[in-house]
């Protein structure tokens, strides 16, 4: 599994403020749509009830929502960039400016936790963040993604 299986060039957006979590599920279910067909409410349960098992804000400014999704044959992903970060309920208490979102098939098992494993460690690589922060550009922003998720396989 490689990032760019996961990663649509097509799936990243910068946003300039979200209001809340719940605002910002509701900007992912929107291109969860548009990318993948998904419903856009059901994109917003799925990520919401999801949120309730414990927040996915991980720390250092990156939050990683994922659910799974009746209606996917593969896991895939969405990354959003805010302009200005957001309360997430993140370990460190600070707040998330960089979201990668993966949505998965229900029955999808290892595969979820491979893809999640992959962005888990990509978006740990402080290089690799700082130049997510210093961009704005998606098409720039997919290729850091999917460059340093291919160097760190290698």
């Amino acid at each position: 599994m490689n990032m760019s299986d996961l990663l649509p060039q097509g799936g990243i957006k910068l946003i300039g403020a979200a209001s809340s979590k719940k605002r910002l599920f509701h900007d992912l279910g929107e291109m969860a749509e548009s990318c993948f067909g998904l419903q856009h409410g059901d994109v917003v349960d799925a990520l919401l009830e999801r949120e309730t098992l414990g927040p996915t804000g991980v720390g250092a400014g990156i939050a990683l929502p994922h659910a799974r999704m009746s209606g996917m044959d593969s896991v895939k992903g969405l990354f959003v960039r805010l302009k200005k970060p957001l309360d997430f309920e993140a370990v460190d208490r600070h707040p998330v400016d960089l979201v990668f979102a993966l949505f998965a098939p229900e029955n999808a098992g290892v595969d979820h936790l491979k893809a999640l494993a992959l962005v888990s460690r990509t978006m740990r690589d402080a290089d690799v963040c700082a130049k997510l922060r210093a961009n704005s550009d998606p098409a720039t922003l997919h290729t850091i993604l999917t460059e340093a998720a291919t160097s760190q396989a290698a």
